[in-house]
């Protein structure tokens, strides 16, 4: 089987289900950007991260999987569920049990992985400002939006958690710097 089928050389592309569309669609950006982060995502589980962390950026990677599938047709095909925001959930609050209370913004800064993790956040939330969009002309399942949303949360407390590991000091915005 050949990669390229030359398919989109006219400037569209197919839906699942076959729909074409331009490949400036919104649906495009939607699960274009859901596939952004999930590189970047995989550059983040090839650093110094512990096994644990890296585990569950590989099920975060799969659900990345899911969500631009269910981005990339009409009708879902993907029941994605509750369960999945629960799970991110869960990650944030065992990373946080471990951190300093915040109590002022933070430069996004430190190391290679921290800003890694800060990249991550803001791919999240340029996907949610995406999907949001979409959500106002088609139906787009709840949870997915509670997903991303969630994600976002995730990349940050993750950022904050590498820098305590690595003894980084969090650098705190100064306003009238």
């Amino acid at each position: 089987m050949k990669i390229y089928t030359k398919n989109g050389d006219s400037g569209e592309t197919s839906l699942i289900g076959g729909e074409k569309v331009p490949k400036f669609h919104l649906r495009i950006e939607c699960y274009g950007t859901i596939d952004e982060l999930n590189s970047f995502v995989g550059f983040l589980c090839a650093g110094e991260i512990s096994q644990n962390d890296k585990n569950f950026l590989f099920y975060l990677q799969n659900q990345l999987f899911n969500v631009g599938t269910i981005l990339a047709c009409e009708r879902g095909i993907y029941n994605f569920s509750e369960n999945e925001v629960q799970n991110v959930e869960n990650q944030i609050d065992k990373i946080e049990e471990m951190l300093p209370p915040l109590r002022n913004f933070i430069l996004p800064s430190g190391d290679n992985l921290i800003a890694l993790c800060n990249i991550c956040r803001t791919i999240c939330r340029r996907a949610e400002r995406r999907i949001v969009e979409l959500s106002q002309e088609v139906f787009v399942n709840q949870e997915v939006m509670k997903f991303i949303n969630r994600l976002s949360d995730y990349f940050f407390v993750l950022g904050r958690k590498l820098a305590k590991e690595r003894n980084i000091s969090e650098i705190f915005w100064e306003k009238n710097l």
